[in-house]
């Protein structure tokens, strides 16, 4: 096994635990990696504390049917948004009832989407409290934009939590 896999499975297993830790959830709406962030977390031991399922919204008819993102969201500004990242984090929440949701949408390739270029990415972390994003311009293969993703909602996630443990801690 690659060691750069091997960390990131420690980088999932570091998640699980903080979520665990906190009696929290996590739950996932996906677009661009099409389901391959639930089954990241879904591989590590202990994930079924935390991990209640997702939806791999790839069509944007079932992102507005499934996940609720308004119409106006996709022809305003595309589904490889800001926005469309926000609405499928947020409609996920609120059809799983987790307490975290990330979602990912973007273009993995080969072709401009959008009018957005291959490795255009948006990370979207929806918890309690409030929803924040993470833009990403990655480059490689299709499989190498779409691990990264995978790689980088992690640990986007991850360091949101660390940063509200420090703050109550």
């Amino acid at each position: 096994m690659p060691s750069r896999y091997v960390a990131r499975m420690s980088e999932v297993a570091e998640l699980i635990e903080l979520l665990a830790a906190r009696a929290e959830t996590i739950a996932t709406a996906e677009s661009l990696t099409a389901g391959m962030l639930a089954s990241r977390i879904a591989d590590v031991s202990g994930a079924s504390r935390v991990l209640l399922g997702g939806v791999v919204s790839y069509a944007t008819a079932l992102k507005q049917a499934v996940l609720e993102v308004p119409e106006q969201v996709v022809v305003e500004h595309g589904v490889v948004s800001e926005a469309c990242a926000v609405a499928m984090a947020e409609g996920a929440r609120r059809l799983l009832g987790s307490t975290w949701v990330l979602s990912t949408t973007g273009v993995a390739g080969p072709e401009r989407q959008d009018g957005k270029p291959v490795g255009t990415v948006w990370i979207a972390a929806a918890g309690p409290e409030r929803t924040v994003t993470r833009r990403l311009e990655l480059a490689g293969s299709r499989a190498e934009i779409r691990s990264a993703t995978c790689a980088e909602a992690v640990a986007f996630l991850t360091g949101i939590l660390q940063r509200e443990e420090t703050t109550l801690g």
